[in-house]
């Protein structure tokens, strides 16, 4: 083990410590005192606005210089409007219901036992995550509405603003009564402690948020379990009976209106026998709003100044205004290329017809499967949970987005009077 491996496996483990003993506080804290936190830090975040603008600045100024796209620097950049948001959500999340301690069932057991399933919190999360400041803010809130201690290792193109906002939040909590540790994060942009937390010990769920490098370093190095979310190659398919009019705006909208987003649509399905009246109309309004276009043959005879498609594109999540396209015969064969190439994230299907709607939904396996509605809608927020720690794409233990319910797992008590199996 190198002198940096070290240092950081020291590191962690003693940020671990810290954490493993708040989350057992935490997991006994009052609701109260939990939602005073949660305001405390909203308030916290207005107060040092000017702080936050200014760190983030420093970000995006690195950012520009190292050649960051356009997209990713919008992922990047806060405003006055995306603190304040920032704020909201924390207050959102203080307002939800609490849901440790729910019961969630009692019943009798052998010889008159009583038997119940109650919600309690995960432990110790740890997140990773690349390129987004509120990140930070949603996770510490949910996690400490959920009982759970955080460890956060944001992106090195946002270091100093998750920095300066991790203090923020874990000063305001600790002057509510949240345990020491309950927030935490990591301040050196060295791959080491990112490593180092994928198999920190005393971790009890890791959930990676970012780039497919991210999920594939996870999926070699991780010695803990994982949440894996935003894998989103997402789909829209047009079917042979849609409205056209109706199509074309749900189409620029999963496209443009934020391209850099894991919900994005990524590649465009349209069936043959419509192809000739919404291919024209829709890519036209895409390559409008500057949509670089890549088709297959059909597509590119009807729109031909989309560049020809290669396999890779199908494969591909591009977080930027690039949309692959393709004709394909039937809906059963848009189904099948969403099968072969799709993340299960968010998929969609615009059509006038029900028995073709609930075939799609019935036949695509994803987190979010829509009718008639772009696929950005795949959010905590929109869907009610508030911020959200990240869009699940598997099934285990949690799947779609990921709100306070989902930090929390399970655990059965049993009541007697002295009863014994013998």
């Amino acid at each position: 083990m190198s002198g940096k491996e070290d240092e950081a496996r020291t590191a962690l483990e003693n940020i671990g410590k810290r954490a493993k003993e708040a989350a057992r506080q935490l997991a006994a804290t009052p609701t109260e005192v939990k939602d005073a936190a949660l305001r405390a830090m909203a308030a916290a975040l207005r107060k040092n606005r000017e702080t936050v603008l200014e760190r983030n600045e420093l970000d995006l100024a690195d950012g520009r210089a190292a050649g960051l796209t356009s997209a990713l620097l919008d992922r990047l950049a806060l405003n006055p409007a995306r603190v304040e948001a920032m704020a909201v959500g924390l207050e959102e999340i203080a307002a939800f219901r609490d849901p440790v301690g729910e019961v969630l069932g009692m019943w009798n057991g052998e010889k008159g036992i009583r038997i119940g399933r109650i919600r309690v919190p995960l432990g110790v999360v740890g997140i990773i995550y690349e390129a987004r400041p509120n990140v930070t803010a949603d996770a510490a809130g949910l996690c400490l509405k959920s009982g759970n201690a955080v460890i956060l290792r944001g992106g090195k193109e946002a270091m100093r603003s998750n920095t300066v906002i991790a203090e923020i939040l874990s000063a305001a909590a600790k002057e509510q009564g949240i345990p020491d540790g309950s927030v935490q994060a990591l301040t050196t942009p060295d791959r080491e402690y990112s490593i180092a937390l994928m198999r920190l010990p005393c971790l009890d769920v890791l959930i990676p948020r970012g780039s497919d490098k991210l999920k594939e370093s996870v999926m070699q190095n991780a010695s803990v379990p994982y949440i894996m979310t935003g894998m989103g190659n997402c789909h829209t398919f047009i079917d042979a009976a849609a409205d056209v009019e109706k199509a074309v705006k749900i189409v620029v909208d999963a496209k443009c209106q934020r391209p850099a987003v894991c919900n994005a649509m990524e590649t465009l399905l349209v069936h043959k026998d419509i192809a000739s009246r919404f291919i024209p109309a829709g890519l036209k309004a895409l390559a409008e709003r500057g949509v670089e276009l890549r088709g297959d043959e059909a597509t590119r005879a009807l729109f031909p100044s989309a560049k020809p498609a290669s396999e890779e594109d199908w494969e591909t999540e591009f977080y930027d205004l690039i949309l692959a396209v393709k004709v394909v015969d039937s809906l059963e064969a848009a189904m099948d290329h969403i099968y072969r190439y799709g993340t299960q994230h968010s998929e969609a299907i615009v059509t006038e017809s029900y028995a073709n709607a609930q075939a799609f939904l019935a036949g695509v396996d994803a987190a979010a499967v829509y009718v008639n509605a772009s696929t950005r809608f795949t959010d905590g927020g929109v869907f009610g949970f508030g911020a959200e720690m990240g869009i699940s794409t598997q099934k285990l233990h949690a799947r779609g987005p990921m709100g306070v319910e989902q930090l929390t797992s399970t655990k059965f008590i049993i009541y007697g009077s002295g009863q014994t199996r013998g």
